[in-house]
């Protein structure tokens, strides 16, 4: 099964051309050409990763996706894409977990949204266990309440 991402860019050239190198490397690519796209998309659709441009319709416009991505349910690792890195740790704050500068080459790329989605699935699964354990003992202590 293809992993789907969901990718953001006001610039055709841009959001055409990591489209076909993304889809040539396995993945299923649904595209967005403005922040208001991709949150419907995302309202719409289950994707693995959101990978969404810094500056669209404003300037901050990518940490509107990041939030929008944050909030669903099936929890897609989410990355910047943005030519101006100058945003220091900030894109931390708002909820990317990586941060990709542009021009990036294509094996860069590759190697760098593996590492995101191996560290995400790691983080999920360990969530999905700290949620088991919780549940566990919130059943054991009602048990023993009962008792």
């Amino acid at each position: 099964m293809k992993r789907r991402i969901l990718l953001a860019d006001d610039e055709l050239a841009i959001l055409l051309t990591l489209k076909a190198i993304l889809e040539m490397h396995g993945f299923e690519v649904e595209t967005a050409a403005s922040a208001k796209e991709a949150e419907q998309k995302l309202n719409a659709g289950t994707f693995e990763m959101v990978i969404t441009d810094m500056r669209m319709e404003t300037e901050t416009a990518g940490y509107d996706v990041i939030r929008a991505a944050r909030k669903q349910s099936y929890d897609p690792a989410t990355a910047i894409l943005t030519a101006y890195p100058s945003l220091g740790t900030d894109w931390k704050n708002h909820g990317a977990q990586s941060l990709l500068v542009k021009p990036v080459n294509t094996q860069d790329l590759l190697r760098q949204l593996e590492a995101l989605l191996i560290n995400h699935q790691d983080h999920k699964m360990q969530n999905g266990r700290k949620a088991a354990i919780l549940e566990k003992n919130k059943s054991h202590d009602h048990v023993k309440r009962a008792v």
